[in-house]
Order: structure tokens, then sequence, then C-alpha cells
């Protein structure tokens, strides 16, 4: 467990949590400032990584925490723990990024924290890059392109299950796409 990519990821986001909450106490501007990701990103670059680690509430990061738990170990079975970091990482800031970029080109920007993004990456990994899947789209006359397609089309309807009032419908699709991508590519595997 101590080895474990999850058990860590777990443990900076409780770090995380109480170093948000501590500053909160503070001040809420500054713990805005310094843990979420919000336009213009060039005045604060740190918060595309550390948002990721960041959430809202203890209700969020525990729901985050349920997700990852249930696919995280999983997914640590077929990579290294360095893998594992930058893959939750980048999938993370992606989906950070793709929020507030499309959030920002479609109205108001938005501004955004959290894991769900990155762990949304792992699901669409664990959905993607396992032999069943394999299975059921060999059964389908697709193309390469097709069966990729029919992914982001399962990207959307996952995405779309999660709808609800300030809940980062970008990120979520942006992380689960990727995931598929990755697990598609089995860029994980050791």
């Amino acid at each position: 467990m101590v080895g474990s990519p999850t058990a860590q990821t777990l443990a900076v986001f409780l770090v995380v949590f109480a170093a948000q909450s501590l500053v909160s106490l503070v001040s809420e501007r500054l713990a805005f400032g310094l843990f979420v990701l919000a336009p213009p990103i060039s005045l604060r670059p740190w918060t595309l990584l550390v948002s990721v680690y960041a959430h809202a509430g203890l209700a969020h990061l525990v729901s985050n925490a349920v997700v990852l738990v249930l696919v995280g170990f999983a997914v640590e079975r077929v990579t290294t723990t360095w893998r594992y970091h930058i893959f939750f990482a980048s999938v993370g800031m992606a989906a950070g990024l793709a929020q507030v970029v499309v959030s920002g080109a479609v109205g108001g920007a938005s501004a955004v924290l959290g894991a769900s993004g990155a762990v949304f990456g792992l699901v669409g990994y664990l959905l993607a890059g396992n032999p069943v899947t394999d299975t059921v789209l060999s059964w389908l006359p697709l193309s390469g392109r097709a069966r990729i397609a029919l992914l982001l089309v399962v990207a959307g309807g996952v995405t779309m299950l999660t709808a609800a009032p300030g809940v980062a419908l970008v990120a979520h699709f942006a992380g689960f796409a990727l995931g598929l991508l990755a697990g598609r590519g089995r860029i994980l595997r050791a």
C-alpha cells in the first residue's frame, strides 16, 4: 500500500486539502489564488498542477477519492509508479485547461479545481485498455477511426451522466477522452 501510486495520490489529496483549508482560514481570496486554475493562467501557472489535487470541499474530495480507489488500484497494476503519476497529473492538467479555455471561448471563463478530469482519465484508460473492450470492439465491423469515434461518443455519454450545476463537464469529457485514447494505445503498460 505504501508503494501504491493510488494511495500516494490520496495522500497528496489530503495534504493539499489541509493546506487549502488552512489558507482559507486566513483568506478565501488567497486560497483561490493559490489553488484554483483560473484565467489568466500565465499569472499563476502553478495552479495548473495544484488545482488537480485541490478540492472545493470535503464532499468533492470524497467523491473523487472513491472513484480513484475504484479504478486507480486496477490501473496501477499495469504500470509503474512514475507513469501513473505523470499520467494522472498530465491528464488532470489538460482537462482543467480544456475547461478554462472552452468555457472562456463560449462565455464567461470559469475557474476549476479538483481531480475529476484525472480520475475520469483513469476510468477511460481502464475501459479502453483492457482485453474485454478489445473483444467487444472486434465484434463491430468498424474501422480504427470509427472505433475511436465510438469511444468518444461513449465519453460524451458518460460525461452527461455527471451533469449538474457547477460540474466541470468539459474537464470530465477531456479527461475521459484522453484516458480512452491512452488506453487504446496502452501507453501506461510497463
